[in-house]
């Protein structure tokens, strides 16, 4: 999911987040939310609707489907 790392990297850096503070809002762990910009690791369902909700994007645009952020 390369759009997912990218799209993760760019909305925390849009809002100014370390990726701790957005790994805290997300209720991840750091090192958890940091594998995900690395590419390192893919979320499981729960945590990509966690993710849209905290960034306020949809899901098909956090996941690179679609450009329309709602």
């Amino acid at each position: 999911m390369t759009k997912l790392s990218d799209r993760l990297f760019l909305l925390r850096k849009e809002r100014h987040l370390t990726q701790g503070d957005a790994a805290k809002g997300m209720g991840v762990p750091f090192s958890t939310y940091r594998r995900y910009e690395k590419r390192e690791r893919e979320p499981d369902a729960s945590t990509l609707v966690r993710m849209a909700d905290f960034y306020q994007v949809t899901l098909d645009y956090l996941v690179g489907r679609s450009e329309k952020r709602s």
